[in-house]
């Protein structure tokens, strides 16, 4: 195994090259589950959204949480606390999401690592045959995506992203309601989001690397950088290295929505413009407003 950053990047980017190439770890986990049987997840970033999507999971009759993962031990030791709460059974802890993929008994991968960290482990875990629910975006970049989905044609993995309107009722029905031509022949499609949760990020010098957190592992393939607090856990989303900000966020929700009423794979071209306009002087990258 990798005993530096530099070499495991080397080596996963070299992992994700080969999407083509035959794999011992392309035999389905899964399969079909009989009526008493769990459904067993393993989760990868256990912060955010990758407990929410883990809740959810939960929620559901015949679930279990086998394994976490996380590369701050503060979040993985109270994550796993939390996990036997609610299911009366501690999961096992990793901080290395490739310990996690070796754990006997998964079924299901979840991704809820920020976004520049989706690509890698997704490739790894299609690879080991693992169904997967990973958050959105899919990814940073097309060409990452364009991997992914190389992967799982080959490997024939249970794929969903964590587009959630997907599976709402009322939103089926809205788009029920479009499709069903009551509403005539459209021309124009408008979304938009006002997020009025969306506050000023402070600016704040570096800082040393909390106790418990692995951070060389948590930059992975992102440009190696001192840790500052406003780059790391939830306002990851402000930062270029690591996210698109608002538009990959949230807009990637409702931009789906836009071309699913329209019966439309993906836009024939792009553009977009924006600015940072409401907190010009704050800490962030991305831009607070944007049209695309």
């Amino acid at each position: 195994m990798p005993s530096n950053r530099r070499e495991f990047i080397k080596k996963s980017a070299a992992a994700t090259a080969v999407i083509g190439m035959s794999s011992p770890f392309s035999i389905m986990k899964g399969g079909i589950l009989g009526a008493n049987e769990k459904l067993v997840c393993g989760v990868i970033g256990v912060n955010g959204m990758g407990f929410s999507d883990l809740r959810a999971f939960l929620n559901q009759p015949n679930t279990e949480c086998a394994a976490l993962c996380d590369v701050d031990s503060n979040v993985l030791n109270k994550r796993i606390k939390d996990v036997e709460k609610i299911q009366g059974k501690a999961p096992k802890g990793y901080k290395d999401f490739r310990h996690l993929l070796e754990h006997q008994g998964l079924d299901v991968i979840i991704i809820g690592t920020p976004d520049h960290w989706h690509t890698i482990p997704f490739v790894y875990a299609a690879q080991e045959g693992y169904n997967i629910y990973c958050e959105k975006p899919l990814a940073n970049t097309i060409e990452e995506c364009n991997i992914m989905e190389r992967a799982v044609q080959k490997y024939g993995n249970v794929v969903q992203i964590g587009q959630w309107q997907r599976s709402d009722k009322h939103w089926q029905d809205a788009i029920k309601y479009v499709h069903s031509g009551q509403l005539g022949k459209i021309r124009t499609v408008r979304a938009w989001s006002y997020q009025g949760w969306m506050k000023s990020v402070p600016v704040v010098a570096d800082a040393p690397v909390p106790e418990g957190v692995d951070y060389d592992f948590w930059l992975g393939p992102a440009t190696k950088r001192p840790i500052n607090k406003n780059r790391f856990h939830f306002t990851f989303r402000w930062f270029w290295d690591y996210a698109g900000g608002m538009m990959t966020d949230w807009g990637v929700h409702i931009v789906d929505y836009a071309l699913f009423g329209m019966n439309q794979y993906a836009p024939k071209s792009v553009m977009s413009m924006g600015g940072k306009f409401a907190y010009p002087d704050d800490a962030c990258e991305t831009p607070d407003t944007q049209q695309a």
